[in-house]
């Protein structure tokens, strides 16, 4: 049965992938009494259900009032938000205080937060892959003590990733990267492989790209010829376009415009030549080359920088860029939050290390049983946190009817720029720092093909599509540990990657406006729509008919964040002080509510959010003393 023509109920779909066991079927069923999320196709991530109450408090200015509503349960802390930084901090609190309560709340029907797990079933096959938070960044550079701590309690050496990553799969394959020129605005759909340059924060090395000269690549290009001289020159013997400046005025200069205006009018590349560059940017910082500084895309590596004498990147950019991306579970950092909730709930899942928890069975009726210490309820909104000196009052939405709960203590480990919102008595500054977080949209949809021969070709498994709607398009990271095993071949079915982040990137507007754009513009979107867009790019790449599209495709999982990335500080829009300024006030105890999450720091990565968790636990301990 192919995905397409099917019925679609309110954007999650009631038809099951064909080859579904029927134990799957079981799990799918949204009706079923053992419900398992990772098995729902259709549209996921920011789901239909999961966001409505919240947009009528920030976008209605609704408030719900908890006067009157007897209070049904009392915890010793209430975590507001499942993702990685609400586990987090409910996991270290509980480390440091064994017999308490605790009661976790969560908007959506899964937990996790961004580290979601997709799964699929294909001809008794199961597929793993992320809806989300994907890899570790830079563990040995980035990780801080209490990061590691954590990790370590649950079994994790990221060390060991090293022998579950098949980096040189894909090109035993004999298989490149490559782009996709799309005939809207090429005049062709084409695909080039043999791309030899290495990415930011690559899974792979330089001899495991099977590319070929950087000239016949950009030569391979349908560009006018005066555009592709552009890229060559540009590429590979660009002049300093600054002569007359110093080094420290080239820093100034190149903080001060963004990366496209550096092509444009300093470079002065053509209209056709800048095409390439269009979505350069966007799937590593979720914004378009318009909202990133100059001096940023240097430190990245982008070209056109060579010549021009500038300083060497600081240490940490460096490990951004340099340390291997490959500390990665089949299902991305839903692993991690699977680990967290494994050892904090007895009996939601059997096993004790880092292998067997990929391959679990969860048990999703056992998260929230009475007279556990830690219960985490899915499918409930919180709308009203108040009373910050304690006992602190939490109103939530579950199936519809407001409810009451109080804990001794509460943490909010939610979108940031949601909490003034929900907790009215903060001081107004504060509420002004955290609406500061805006965080960028963000798409990651999961096509599963029967078999990838058609990748294999073109002789392509990932692809930059700079004008599509899609700008990123790649067959799953090869990975195979705890019984899960990738595809051994082309004629075995796989997970296909594809990033969309619809920001109103391009148009010179300020970041945080082009970021609200695109969040709207995404949430208006049906199921429908987006699923004819994947479908029409991936037939365009592949180079076959919609039919024979139809019958390779096994099922379609959008991702959709419209509350994606963590908002990040950018020169052309902060200065240092001021984002430093900003984040302390927003991350401000208030009370007995201590605020987390990754947006706390300003910094989109796992290893953020469990640092806020444990400065969370701290600031909670202190006013303990």
């Amino acid at each position: 049965m192919a995905i397409t023509r099917r019925d679609f109920l309110n954007g999650v779909a009631i038809t099951i992938a064909a080859g579904a066991t029927p134990l799957s079927l079981l799990k799918a069923s949204p009706s079923s009494e053992h419900r398992y999320p990772p098995l729902r196709t259709g549209m996921r991530g920011n789901h239909p259900g999961s966001f409505e109450a919240a947009h009528k408090m920030a976008r209605e200015g609704h408030r719900f009032a908890l006067g009157g509503l007897a209070v049904k349960e009392t915890y010793d802390l209430v975590v507001v938000g499942a993702g990685i930084s609400g586990l987090a901090a409910a996991w270290v609190y509980r480390k440091r205080h064994p017999d308490a309560s605790i009661l976790i709340l969560d908007n959506h029907d899964d937990f996790g937060g961004h580290a979601k797990r997709n799964e699929f079933e294909v001809d008794d096959q199961t597929l793993l892959s992320y809806g989300g938070s994907e890899s570790f960044q830079s563990p040995d550079s980035l990780f801080s003590d209490q990061v590691n701590e954590l990790l370590g309690a649950l079994g994790v050496e990221h060390e060991r990733f090293r022998a579950y990553f098949d980096r040189d799969y894909y090109y035993r394959q004999g298989m490149s990267r490559g782009v996709f020129f799309d005939k809207a605005h090429f005049g062709v759909d084409k695909v080039v492989g043999g791309n030899p340059e290495m990415g930011v924060a690559d899974d792979l090395r330089p001899e495991l790209l099977n590319g070929r000269s950087l000239e016949a690549y950009i030569r391979d290009f349908p560009l006018p010829e005066e555009a592709t001289e552009e890229l060559l020159e540009l590429h590979l013997d660009p002049p300093d376009y600054l002569p007359q400046m110093s080094m420290d005025e080239k820093v100034d200069y190149l903080s001060g415009i963004s990366y496209y205006d550096f092509l444009k009018n300093t470079v002065g590349l053509s209209d056709e030549a800048l095409l390439y560059f269009r979505s350069t940017s966007n799937e590593f910082y979720g914004y378009g080359i318009d909202a990133i500084a100059a001096i940023d895309a240097y430190e990245v590596r982008y070209p056109g920088f060579s010549a021009m004498d500038l300083p060497e990147p600081g240490e940490a950019v460096k490990a951004e860029l340099d340390d291997p991306y490959i500390y990665h579970f089949p299902d991305g950092n839903a692993s991690v939050a699977r680990l967290l909730v494994r050892d904090m709930i007895p009996g939601v899942a059997p096993g004790s290390t880092m292998e067997d928890v990929v391959m679990a069975d969860f048990d999703y009726g056992k998260l929230d049983r009475p007279g556990n210490g830690v219960r985490l309820r899915l499918n409930s909104t919180v709308v009203r946190v108040d009373n910050p000196e304690g006992p602190v009052d939490v109103g939530y939405l579950n199936d519809g009817e407001l409810r009451r709960v109080q804990g001794r203590q509460c943490i909010m480990a939610c979108y940031n720029m949601m909490i003034p919102a929900m907790v009215p008595s903060l001081p107004a500054r504060q509420k002004e720092a955290l609406h500061r977080n805006v965080k960028a949209p963000l798409v990651y949809t999961k096509v599963v093909l029967k078999n990838w021969q058609a990748f294999k070709r073109l002789g392509v498994h990932s692809m930059y599509a700079p004008t599509a709607p899609y700008s990123l398009v790649k067959l799953d990271y090869p990975v195979s540990m705890g019984g899960y095993e990738h595809a051994s071949g082309p004629d075995d079915p796989i997970v296909v990657h594809m990033v969309q982040v619809p920001t109103a990137a391009n148009t010179g507007l300020p970041v945080r406006q082009q970021l609200r754009m695109g969040r709207a513009e995404l949430l208006g979107r049906s199921f429908a729509d987006m699923e004819a867009e994947i479908r029409q790019q991936l037939a365009a790449i592949l180079a076959i008919t919609d039919a024979e599209l139809d019958g390779l495709i096994s099922a379609i999982t959008v991702n959709r964040w419209s509350h994606g990335y963590s908002y990040e500080e950018t020169s052309l829009f902060d200065t240092t002080p001021e984002a430093e300024r900003t984040i302390e006030l927003a991350r401000q105890r208030h009370g007995r509510i201590a605020i987390a999450n990754s947006d706390a720091g300003w910094s989109p990565y796992m290893h953020a959010a469990i640092d806020q968790a444990f400065r969370a636990v701290d600031e909670l301990t202190g006013e303990e003393g």
